[in-house]
C-alpha cells in the first residue's frame, strides 16, 4: 500500500513539474516541456527529441520584380554575392518573355522608374539565358572557370539552374540540384538556354522546416546541460548539433545553412555569445578567414563596403573573447597586430574629429531601405554615426587598451579615443525624453538623430557600460518589445517588407536577455529567453529571423535554418544568463540569473575553461549568490583563477530572491508614417500630405526649426542653410526626415578637374582605374569663410548595395590632408551615372587654391586591386 501510494506521489509530481508553466503571453506560452501558440505545439519528447505540428500560414503577394541567379550544377557560382539578376515582369494576356540574359554578366542599365508593383493574375515566364560562353570554354579548353575562381570541367557539368526568391524559385542551394522543376534546357543547341516559369499572383513559399527533431550527432565531447525542463535542455542539445553542422570542411564556421560562406559580422556575434567559450579552434580558425594582408575583411555591402559598412572591428571583440577563454598569448599577439593596423585605416577615414564618432553603416543592419530612408545614397549613409557600430568601436578601443597593456605597450592613445566614443554617443545619441538611445544621426552637411529605438545597439550599451547604471535601467526597461520579440527597430518603416524592418533576430535577442541581466530586469529577461525558447521549439532549428508582427518564420525577405549566430544566442542563454559566465584577463566570473520560473537544479558539466575542465551545479533562483563551493571547499566570490587545471566541481547557490522593480515597454508593432518630399518653390519649402499625419516638424541645419499643421513653411534666402520635413502621426511617432533641400543666396562654384577627357572611352576609363591617378583643381577664392567641397563622380565598378569597390581618396588642399573622400559604387559597368561624393568642409583664405585627390595608403579598401572612380568637377559652396 505505502509503495502504491509512494509511486502514485511520485507520478504526480513528475507530471506537475512537466506542466510547470515558465511564460506566458497572449499569443503564446512556454511550459517546462513544451510550446505552445493556439492550435501549435512543439513538445520535447526528452532532452534528445522534440516534436512540432508548426504550420507557417503565410500567403505573400508576387511582386512584378523577380531577383534570380544562374547556377551550374544548382551551385552559387555565378557572379559575386549581391549580383543578381532582375526581371519586372509585365504581362500580356498571362505570357512574358525576359531579355536573353547572359549568364556571369551583370545585366544592361534599363529605366527602373516604373518601380515595383504586384501581379493581377497568374503568369507563363519564359525566361532566357545565353550560356554559350560557358560551353565555349567547355569545348575549347575542357572547363570553364567561375567567378571565385573554380574549375568545373565539361565531364562535370550537369546541367544549368536557376535560383530565387519568388515561387516556384528557391534560394536554397542544397536542394537545387535535386529541382528538375528549375533546370534550364536549350532545346536547340545554340547555347541559348530557357526555362518556362508559372507564377502565381498569390504564393505561399515552401515550408522548410521539419515535424521533429532527433539529437544525431555526437555531442559529448561538449558542454553538457541538465536542468529542470527538458524543453531547454533539449533545445541546447539541438543547438549544440547545429554548431557541429554549421563547421566548414577547412575548419571554419558557415554563417548557416543557406550562407556556407564565413561573414564577418555574422561570425564575429556568434563567436562572442558563446562559440569562443564551446569551440575556440573554430573560431580562431573562422576569424583568421577573414583577415587579407594583416587587416580584417568587412565583408560586401553598401557602396561597395568599407568605408560606408564600418563594423568589420566586431572581429576584435572576438578575437579578444577568444584570448580570454583560452590565454593563448601567441593568438593574444597576433590579433592584436591585425586589429591594430585595422584601426588605423579606421581611425584616418572613418572617424569623425568633430563628434569623436564613427561613420558608417548600422552594424548588421546592413540592407540600406530595411533601416534607412531611400533618399540616403552610400555616400549618405558614410556619414551617418550608428548607435550599434559605435558600441563595437568604443569597446575596439578598450579592448585594443587591454591588448596593448597585456604586451607592454602604452594603451593611453587607446583609451583616449574610446573615452571620445563614450562621450560623443552620449552626448549626441541619448535621447532623455525616451529613456534609450536614437538610432543613428543622418543628414547630409547637418545631422539630426532618428529617434528610432535599435535593438542590438541599445543591448551593447547596456553590456560595454557606455550607459552609467541609471541608463541602464532606462534601456532595458522603455526599449520597446512586442509580443514576439524585441524588433531590430521601432517604430516600423512604412511600405517595406520584414528582414530588418517588422522582425526579431534572435541573436539579437540573445544579447537583449544578456544586457537584462546585467540590469538586473526579470521581466525582459523572461521575455528575451521565451522569444529564443518558442521560435526554435515551434520551428525545430534556430532560424535568423522571423516576422515581428507575427513571430512566423516565413514572410521576412530571407531566411536560413542552423543560423550561427542564432545557435549561438541559443547557447548563450545558458551560459551568459543562467550561469551568467564573465571571462576576464584573471579568470572566470560567474554572474547567475536564474527566473523564479526557471527554478531548480541545473548542471553544466565537461565544461572546459583554459587548463581546467570544470563540472558546474547551480540551485536556486534570483541574481544573488549564497554560496559558492571549489571541490567542497567554500569561496568568497563566484570566480575561479585563470591559472586552475585539471578537473574541478563548482556549486552554486543562489539566495532565492527576485530583483525588484523590474518593468518592461510592451507595445504594439507600430508602422511609422510615410516620408514627406520636400521641394524648395520660390522662397517657400512646400511637400505633400502624408496619410496619417497629424503635424509636420520642419528641421533647419539639424535643428527644430517649427512644427505646422500646414504643408508649406515659408523662409528667407540667407546664409546657406538645409531644410528637411518630417511627418508625425497622432501618437508622436515621426516618419524618416525627408532629403535635404539647400537654400542660399550665394551659389557653389564648380571647378573642373586638370586634363579630364571629355569623352569617356575604355582606354580612358581604364587610365583612370588606377590608384596613382590623381585628381587636380585650381580656384581662386574671392572671400575668406568656411565653405562645403564635394566632388562629381563614377565608380561602375559594381552594383549599389554590394561587392567591395568603394573608392576612397584623400583630400589635400595646399598640399595640406584635409579629410576623406568616398566615392562609392553606382552600378555595375555603369560610368554615365553621375553623383557627388560626400561633403567635407574647409577653411579657405581669399586667393588661390590648389585641391587634389590623392591615394594614400589608408585608402585601401577591401578589394584592394580595383580601387578607382572618375571625378570630372568639385563643388565649392560658400557657407556665408
Amino acid at each position: 500500500m505505502k509503495l502504491t501510494i509512494m509511486i502514485s506521489v511520485f507520478f504526480c509530481l513528475s507530471f506537475c513539474f512537466a506542466q510547470q508553466e515558465i511564460y506566458k503571453s497572449k499569443s503564446f506560452s512556454i511550459q517546462s516541456d513544451k510550446v505552445i501558440q493556439g492550435k501549435y505545439e512543439a513538445v520535447a519528447e526528452s532532452d534528445k527529441e522534440i516534436n512540432s505540428n508548426y504550420v507557417s500560414e503565410f500567403k505573400r503577394k508576387t511582386q512584378n520584380k523577380i531577383i534570380f541567379k544562374l547556377a551550374i550544377n544548382g551551385l552559387d557560382n555565378e557572379a559575386v554575392p549581391g549580383q543578381d539578376h532582375i526581371w519586372f515582369i509585365t504581362p500580356v494576356n498571362g505570357k512574358d518573355t525576359t531579355i536573353t540574359f547572359e549568364f556571369g554578366k551583370p545585366d544592361p542599365v534599363r529605366d527602373e522608374k516604373a518601380g515595383l508593383g504586384y501581379l493581377n493574375e497568374p503568369v507563363d515566364l519564359l525566361l532566357k539565358v545565353d550560356f554559350s560562353k560557358v560551353k565555349k570554354d567547355f569545348a575549347e579548353n575542357g572547363f570553364y572557370l567561375t567567378y571565385d575562381g573554380k574549375k568545373i570541367t565539361a565531364d562535370e557539368f550537369k546541367g544549368l539552374y536557376i535560383a530565387g526568391g519568388t515561387a516556384p524559385l528557391t534560394w536554397d542551394w542544397n536542394s537545387l540540384p535535386q529541382r528538375k522543376d528549375l533546370q534550364l534546357i536549350d532545346p536547340d543547341g545554340d547555347g541559348i538556354y530557357e526555362i518556362l516559369l508559372h507564377i502565381e499572383k498569390e504564393f505561399s513559399p515552401l515550408p522548410d522546416i521539419k515535424s521533429s527533431w532527433k539529437l544525431s550527432k555526437d555531442i559529448s565531447a561538449l558542454p553538457q546541460y541538465k536542468s529542470g525542463s527538458i524543453l531547454v535542455d533539449a533545445l541546447y542539445n539541438m543547438s549544440l548539433e547545429e554548431m557541429l553542422m554549421d563547421i566548414r570542411d577547412d575548419g571554419a564556421f558557415m554563417a548557416g545553412e543557406k550562407w556556407p560562406g564565413v561573414w564577418t559580422r555574422d561570425v564575429s556575434y556568434s563567436i562572442i555569445l558563446a562559440m569562443a567559450a564551446v569551440n575556440p579552434d573554430a573560431s580562431k580558425t573562422t576569424l583568421m578567414a577573414k583577415v587579407k594582408d594583416r587587416k580584417i575583411i568587412q565583408d560586401t555591402g553598401t557602396g561597395g563596403s568599407w568605408p560606408v559598412s564600418s563594423d568589420r572591428m566586431v572581429w576584435a571583440l572576438a578575437a579578444w573573447e577568444i584570448y580570454l577563454v583560452t590565454g593563448d598569448n601567441d593568438w593574444l599577439k597576433k590579433s592584436y597586430s591585425i586589429i591594430k593596423n585595422s584601426a588605423a585605416d579606421d581611425i584616418a577615414t572613418v572617424l569623425d574629429p568633430e563628434t569623436k564618432l564613427f561613420r558608417g553603416e548600422s552594424s548588421f543592419l546592413d540592407w540600406r531601405e530595411q533601416t534607412y530612408p531611400k533618399w540616403m545614397y552610400p555616400k549618405d549613409i558614410y556619414q551617418s554615426k550608428n548607435l550599434g557600430t559605435n558600441a563595437v568601436q568604443y569597446q575596439t578601443y578598450k579592448i585594443l587598451a587591454g591588448m596593448a597593456k597585456l604586451l607592454g605597450e602604452s594603451p593611453d592613445q587607446y583609451l583616449k579615443i574610446a573615452e571620445g566614443i563614450k562621450d560623443g554617443m552620449n552626448k549626441y545619441l541619448w535621447m532623455k525624453d525616451k529613456g534609450y538611445f536614437g538610432q543613428y544621426l543622418y543628414g547630409r552637411n547637418y545631422f539630426s538623430l532618428s529617434p528610432r529605438s535599435e535593438a542590438l545597439g541599445e543591448a551593447l550599451t547596456v553590456l560595454y557600460d557606455i550607459a552609467d547604471e541609471n541608463k541602464k535601467e532606462k534601456i532595458i526597461n522603455n526599449t520597446p518589445i512586442i509580443e514576439f520579440g524585441v524588433p531590430c527597430i521601432y517604430p516600423q518603416i512604412p511600405g517595406i517588407p520584414p528582414y530588418h524592418n517588422d522582425a526579431v533576430w534572435p541573436f539579437v535577442e540573445a544579447y537583449k536577455a544578456w544586457a537584462s541581466a546585467k540590469a538586473g530586469n526579470t521581466k525582459s529577461v523572461e521575455a528575451s529567453l521565451a522569444a529564443i525558447y518558442r521560435a526554435a521549439g515551434l520551428f525545430l532549428t534556430n532560424k535568423e529571423n522571423f516576422v515581428a508582427s507575427s513571430g512566423d518564420y516565413l514572410g521576412t525577405e530571407i531566411n536560413s535554418s542552423r543560423q550561427l549566430w542564432s545557435v549561438a544566442g541559443n547557447l548563450a542563454t545558458i551560459y551568459r544568463i543562467i550561469f551568467g559566465m564573465e571571462f576576464t584577463p584573471e579568470g572566470l566570473k560567474f554572474n547567475p540569473f536564474v527566473p523564479k520560473s526557471y527554478d531548480g537544479q541545473k548542471e553544466l558539466k565537461n565544461f572546459r575553461y583554459r587548463n581546467s575542465n570544470l563540472d558546474i551545479t547551480l540551485t536556486g533562483f534570483g541574481n544573488k549568490i549564497k554560496s559558492v563551493k571549489l571541490d567542497g571547499k567554500n569561496l568568497k566570490n563566484a570566480f575561479v583563477s585563470k591559472d586552475l587545471s585539471g578537473n574541478h566541481k563548482i556549486e552554486i547557490q543562489l539566495i532565492n530572491i527576485i530583483p525588484a522593480g523590474s518593468k518592461i515597454n510592451l507595445v504594439e508593432n507600430k508602422y511609422a508614417v510615410e516620408t514627406p518630399q520636400l521641394h524648395l518653390d520660390d522662397n517657400k519649402f512646400k511637400w505633400n500630405s502624408v496619410e496619417g499625419a497629424k503635424a509636420y516638424l520642419v528641421i533647419k541645419n539639424g535643428k527644430r526649426f517649427k512644427e505646422t499643421e500646414m504643408t508649406y513653411c515659408e523662409v528667407e534666402t540667407g546664409d546657406y542653410a538645409e531644410y528637411q520635413v518630417a511627418a508625425i502621426d497622432k501618437e508622436g511617432y515621426q516618419s524618416f526626415l525627408s532629403e535635404p533641400v539647400p537654400i542660399s543666396v550665394r551659389p557653389f562654384t564648380i571647378v573642373e578637374a586638370k586634363g579630364l577627357k571629355k569623352e569617356l572611352t575604355k582606354s580612358f576609363i581604364d587610365e583612370m582605374n588606377s590608384k596613382k591617378a590623381m585628381f587636380e583643381f585650381e580656384c581662386d577664392i574671392t572671400a575668406d569663410g568656411d565653405y562645403l567641397i564635394d566632388f562629381h563622380y563614377a565608380n561602375g565598378n559594381g552594383p549599389v548595395n554590394t561587392d567591395n569597390k568603394c573608392a576612397i581618396r584623400s583630400l589635400f588642399v595646399d598640399e595640406n590632408r584635409i579629410g576623406t573622400v568616398v566615392l562609392p559604387q553606382r552600378g555595375m559597368d555603369n560610368w554615365s551615372d553621375w553623383g557627388y561624393s560626400n561633403s567635407i568642409k574647409v577653411n579657405l583664405t581669399k586667393g588661390k587654391h590648389k585641391f587634389s585627390l590623392r591615394f594614400l595608403s589608408t585608402d585601401e579598401n577591401m578589394n584592394v586591386k580595383i580601387n578607382s572612380a572618375i571625378v570630372d568637377y568639385l563643388r565649392l559652396q560658400p557657407l556665408k
